[in-house]
This record gives structure tokens, sequence and C-alpha cells, in this order.
């Protein structure tokens, strides 16, 4: 699955223990927009309230800023489409002390746009080392079995 938009920093900065493939509740101007590859995860969050999942933060600019209402609210609250019971386990794995929920990306899955949406443990500084230091190691053995060809 290729990225319409995603939320890069997401891997490095934060542990990802559970992902969920959720919907998302938007106008018709935000499917345009983000289709064309324009709004930002960076600094979302994923909240659960009354028995509804949402996403807060997620910036997704007008489609045609002149056509526009001027009412439109580039950040407003979105709902996110899950089962109950992926709520009820968001729900109790917010509750939980050094957990987060954040969104990692929007996709597409046939005609619909879809969100992936995770929970996270923040990562310490050395882990967030350890991290880069075996990237960088797999990618100078992957260049060199490349050459090796």
């Amino acid at each position: 699955m290729k990225p319409i938009i995603e939320n890069k920093k997401a891997r490095l900065e934060y542990e990802i223990l559970e992902s969920f493939e959720a919907g998302l509740e938007l106008s018709g101007g935000e499917v345009k927009a983000l289709r064309a590859g324009r709004g930002s995860l960076i600094g979302s969050r994923v909240v659960v309230r009354g028995g509804e999942a949402f996403v807060v933060g997620m910036t997704i600019p007008p489609y045609q800023a002149k056509n526009t209402p001027s009412s439109y609210d580039p950040e407003r609250t979105r709902r996110i489409l899950l089962s109950k019971k992926q709520i009820a386990e968001l729900a109790s794995s917010e509750g939980q002390k050094g957990l987060t929920i954040i969104p990692i990306m929007v996709y597409n899955k046939v005609q619909l746009l879809k969100l992936q949406v995770a929970i996270v443990r923040h990562k310490k500084k050395h882990d967030k080392r350890d991290t880069l230091r075996s990237r960088d190691a797999k990618r100078d053995i992957e260049r060199t079995l490349k050459n090796q060809d």
C-alpha cells in the first residue's frame, strides 16, 4: 500500500506496538485534497470519547481555496470509523501510562481512503540511536551486496 500522506517521524520517534486500519469521515473537498497529496499528520493524535474515536490535529487544507466556505476549519476533529471492539481496545490503551495513539498514514484501498492508526510508546534517546545505527548498517550491507553482483 502506497501512502498518500504519512507521518514519517512516527517510526523514528515511537515504538509501534499494534496498528489498526480505520475509515475516515470526510467531506468531498477533503477527499479531493488528500488524493492530491495535500495534508499533514504531524502533531496529530487519536482520542476516544463517548464510544467513538476521533483524530485531532490532522491538517487538510482546502482543495480549492476560493470555492471553500469561510467556515471551513482545516484542523477540525474528524471521526474515525472502527468496530466497537477496536474502539474498546484503543480506549483501554489510551488510559495506560506511556501509551499514545497516533495516525501513521492515509492510503487508498480500492476507492476508499483508509487511515492506519497505531498504539505506540515513545522511544528513549538511546533507542532512537540504535534504530538509526541498525538502519545505516542494513543500508551498507545492501550496498555491498549490490556492488558484488
